[in-house]
């Protein structure tokens, strides 16, 4: 398990994003909460590989309520990763489960 920052520092209806690991391991991770309850993705589109985000943590709608890929416009679901329009229709981001610790480290 990896420490990726305090929980409490995503605040409601934000994102942000995280390389975790090294090498082989090295993961790029966005964490995202939404009505309360910390997710956390692989930031990986479906579509074609590509990092969701353009711009440092600039991953959500204005509403912070879906995902959009800034290179094709594909929306996913804050609350299960699930394309709801765009060209990967269907297919979802990849979930990584994130735990609150007991001190309220976000760890993944």
């Amino acid at each position: 398990m990896t420490l990726v920052c305090r929980a409490d520092e995503i605040a409601e209806g934000c994102a942000r994003g995280v390389i975790v690991g090294e090498g082989a391991e090295r993961r790029d991770i966005v964490l995202v909460r939404r009505h309360g309850v910390l997710r956390a993705y692989v930031n990986s589109c479906p579509h074609q590989g590509v990092p969701l985000e353009t711009f440092p943590d600039k991953f959500l709608t204005m509403d912070g309520s879906q995902f959009i890929c800034s290179a094709h416009g594909a929306r996913f679901r804050v609350e299960d990763g699930v394309c709801v329009s765009g060209p990967c229709l269907g297919k979802a981001l990849a979930s990584v489960p994130v735990t609150i610790a007991a001190d309220g480290s976000a760890v993944i």
